[in-house]
This record gives structure tokens, C-alpha cells and sequence, in this order.
């Protein structure tokens, strides 16, 4: 074969497999098979828009065969908004036969909105038991209980868009056994009777705002925890020796300060009486200068303090220390 006819050969089989990419007549050909009416305009169209044909054709074929009325602008616009359109097509249909009304825009909205919608609609057929963590209340005694419950909940299609997930159903559900809990009179008639934690906790209407129904809360199991009104009144105990060591303290320390100032009080008048004899000799010698004391006077007053002294030395006997033998 002259090269130059092998050239034109390669040039037409990468001419028409060019072709064959822009204008995919075997995707038109099977949608057309399948009885999806879609032209082949649209799919070149499509290859310009950057939106893959199979999964568009595959989507409506899938849908069509379900039996849904699918429309490609819709499957197109969806996967342009960066939507998951295998997956709405599948919700669509497992919706259909479980005979749950949804629509391509609600679906597309629950996709877009970052939530699995085929896992949404699984749930809505089967529901889902949710463990919750375990709950830690007290009841009126003072006695604590831990609780575990498990939730049955069904997705709510219709608030799957801007309801509140699982966490906040694990939050209220929580927050109603602990004020059933804390609500009876003795932790024995909650043990007693568990399913009336239930039947509170089921009757308040926790789902309000959820992507989900509560079907039945049920408490799985129910462990005594500690005495915490015991504890607490040993808290308070030791509160309250503390504070009356406290205060004893304070009144010891008050004590002693009085002590001290007393004392610095007595030698203050110590002080003062020293100061006052210390007066006597100088008051005496002005009388002497001045004639009011005389000669006489002043002999009989040492007679006195002669006798007084000993008297004293009488009345009170000096005890000597005994002899060192040799």
C-alpha cells in the first residue's frame, strides 16, 4: 500500500472516531431503543456544556424503563449545579414503589442540600435505630441513674431540607430522660417502670424541626450510679466544718490580738506608775526647798518604809537555795 493512501487512512479513522466523540450516535441509538426521545443535537450540545452524555442517558433511560416522566433540561441543570443525578433518578424510583410522593425538584433539592435522598428514602421504608449515648440523671432521693435508649426514627421527606439532623434527636431525647428521671419521686419507680420514661419522653414531640419521625424510644438498659445526695450532704458537711474552723480561727486570732494589746496596755500603765516615782524624789526635794517638808518628816516617812519592808520581808520569806554538798 503506497504511504501516502495509509496517511488518508489514519487521517479518516481519526477523523470519524473525532466524529463519533462529538456526535455520539451509539448513546442516540440506544436511548432511542429504550424509548427515551432525545436528539442527538442535544447530546453534541451537551459534550459543549461539558455534561457527560452516558450519565444523562443512562439516568433517563433508568427512569423511563421505572416508569417516570424525566425531563433532560431538569437532569442536565441538576448535574451543572453540581448535583448527584444517578442517585436522585434511584430515589425516584425506590419513592415510586414505595408509593412515598417525591418529586425531581424536592429530590434535587435534598441532593443539593449536601444529604444522601436515596438513603433518605431507604429510611422512610425501613426505619433506623439510633443508640443514643448513655443518659446520666438523678432522681428525687438522690440517687443517680444512667440510662441507655434506643430511637426508631423514619426519615421525614419532607424535612429533609433545613431539619435538624440526628445530633439534635440524640440531644432532645437525652434531655427528656433526664427530666423524667429527675422528675420521680424515687430512683425505685423508674426502675420499676421504664417504659414510663418512654411514654414521657415519646409524648413531648421531639421530632418537631427534624429531618426525622420518632417512632418509639426504648430503654435498653438501666444502671444505679452514685448517692449523690449522700455526697452532696457530705459536701456540705465538710463546708460547713471548714467554715466553723474558719471562724474559730478568726476568734482564736481575735483572742490573741486582745492578748497583745492588753499586755501592751498593762505595760503602758507599768511605764507610767515608774514614771510617776520616779517623780517622788524631785516632788520631795521641792518641799524640802520650799518648806513644806522637814527634817523629821522625811525620817519618820523612811521609818515607815523600814517597818513596811519588813513586814513584807515576813509575810513572805525568801527561800534559799539549798547548799552544794562538797
Amino acid at each position: 500500500m503506497p504511504p501516502m493512501i495509509l496517511v488518508w487512512v489514519v487521517v479518516a479513522i481519526v477523523g470519524l472516531l473525532i466524529l463519533l466523540w462529538f456526535f455520539p450516535v451509539t448513546m442516540w441509538f440506544q436511548a432511542l431503543i429504550s424509548g427515551v426521545k432525545i436528539s442527538l443535537i442535544q447530546l453534541v450540545l451537551m459534550r459543549w456544556r461539558k455534561v457527560p452524555p452516558g450519565t444523562i442517558v443512562m439516568a433517563m433511560i433508568t427512569g423511563t424503563k421505572a416508569g417516570l416522566k424525566l425531563n433532560v433540561n431538569e437532569l442536565e441543570a441538576h448535574y451543572l449545579a453540581k448535583g448527584n443525578v444517578i442517585k436522585v433518578v434511584n430515589a425516584l424510583i425506590s419513592a415510586d414503589k414505595a408509593n412515598i410522593y417525591l418529586d425531581f425538584k424536592m429530590a434535587a433539592a435534598i441532593d443539593l442540600a449536601g444529604r444522601d435522598v436515596f438513603e433518605a428514602v431507604q429510611m422512610s421504608v425501613n426505619p433506623k435505630v439510633i443508640n443514643t449515648p448513655p443518659v446520666t440523671a438523678v432522681a428525687k432521693d438522690g440517687i443517680q441513674l444512667i440510662a441507655k435508649a434506643r430511637v426508631t426514627v423514619r426519615a421525614n421527606i419532607k424535612q429533609l431540607v433545613g431539619g435538624a439532623g440526628e445530633e439534635t434527636v440524640l440531644a432532645r431525647v437525652g434531655e427528656g430522660i433526664v427530666s423524667s428521671i429527675g422528675s420521680a419521686d424515687s430512683h425505685k419507680d423508674v426502675l420499676e417502670n421504664p417504659d414510663s420514661i418512654s411514654k414521657v419522653v415519646l409524648h413531648k414531640g421531639l421530632d418537631a424541626g427534624t429531618a426525622f419521625e420518632i417512632l418509639s424510644i426504648d430503654i435498653a438498659d438501666i444502671d444505679i450510679g452514685k448517692n449523690i445526695g449522700a455526697v452532696l450532704q457530705i459536701d456540705q458537711a465538710n463546708a460547713d466544718k471548714n467554715i466553723a474552723q474558719a471562724r474559730a480561727e478568726e476568734k482564736r486570732a481575735m483572742a490573741v490580738a486582745l492578748e497583745q494589746e492588753m499586755k501592751a496596755k498593762a505595760q503602758e500603765a507599768r511605764a507610767k506608775v515608774i514614771e510617776a516615782e520616779a517623780q517622788i524624789p524631785l516632788a520631795m526635794a521641792d518641799a524640802f526647798r520650799n518648806g513644806n517638808l522637814g527634817i523629821m518628816d522625811y525620817y519618820r516617812m523612811k521609818n515607815i518604809e523600814a517597818d513596811t519592808q519588813m513586814r513584807d520581808a515576813i509575810a513572805k520569806p525568801q527561800t534559799k537555795a539549798p547548799a552544794v554538798k562538797k
